[in-house]
């Protein structure tokens, strides 16, 4: 592992006083390498937060370019970077905000074919996309590579975070739930419309990213209780928050 240098101990200062986290978490996060699935609602929250905490190294997976209408929520984006890739605009930022951070880009739709291969060598995923077919396939990859899950939704001024980790143990000593636990069918075509068509609060996209980096944060450094076999659901209209928890089928 190699030492910080006296700008990384500035920059990271308020996380190297937290006990939780201290020198040797922070180690952890800038030996991590997290992948970030969508750079979009949540993703720009999720990459802006993991980026300024020291993440070593985010590899970004996404097929879409960034347009006008995005920039109402995915503020790691500009008004100049309309028609740009966002893996693009993503990695300008990121390289803008934090010079430690290295960032693999990988302008591609993800699928079951080849959710493996941009996975490789991930500590952990982040699934921040809106298609449930994506969702599916890189569950089943972290599942097979035995790597933890972060996956968030929104929907109009609500959201909701969980984490899927089916090689770890619960307190009971009993198997942590799969994706198919928590979801165990697909929903029928048409059932989740996009946000063109339905909208959604930009600010939801924030609180529900924000949440979706603590999780992977946690997860990394070994700080609190990470979100398994618990889905954290976010009210926007009601200001309240919920918590749902399922196991193992």
């Amino acid at each position: 592992m190699s030492a910080f240098s006296a700008e990384e101990i500035e920059r990271y200062r308020r996380h190297l006083v937290l006990a939780e986290i201290g020198g040797a978490g922070q180690q952890a996060l800038k030996s991590a390498d997290v992948a970030v699935l969508g750079a979009g609602g949540l993703g720009a929250p999720v990459i802006a937060m993991l980026a300024a905490a020291g993440v070593g190294r985010l590899t970004l997976i996404d097929h879409d370019t960034v347009s006008l209408s995005n920039l109402q929520r995915q503020f790691i984006h500009r008004s100049v970077d309309d028609g740009a890739p966002k893996v693009d605009s993503a990695t300008r930022f990121v390289d803008a905000l934090n010079p430690h951070v290295a960032v693999v880009a990988h302008a591609v739709k993800l699928n079951a074919d080849n959710a493996a291969r941009l996975i490789a060598g991930a500590t952990l995923a982040i699934d921040g996309s809106d298609n449930f077919a994506a969702r599916r396939a890189v569950a089943a990859a972290c599942e097979a590579a035995v790597i933890p899950l972060v996956t968030g939704a929104v929907n109009r001024f609500d959201g909701a975070v969980s984490v899927i980790a089916p090689h770890l143990m619960d307190a009971k000593g009993r198997p942590a739930p799969r994706f198919a636990d928590l979801y165990p069918e697909d929903p029928p075509e048409g059932m989740l419309p996009a946000c063109a068509e339905i909208g959604v609060a930009g600010p939801v996209t924030g609180v529900i990213g924000t949440l979706m980096a603590m999780e992977a944060i946690k997860l990394i450094t070994g700080a609190g209780e990470p979100l398994i076999g618990r889905v954290l659901t976010y009210d926007g209209l009601g200001a309240r928050f919920s918590e749902m928890r399922y196991r193992r089928g």
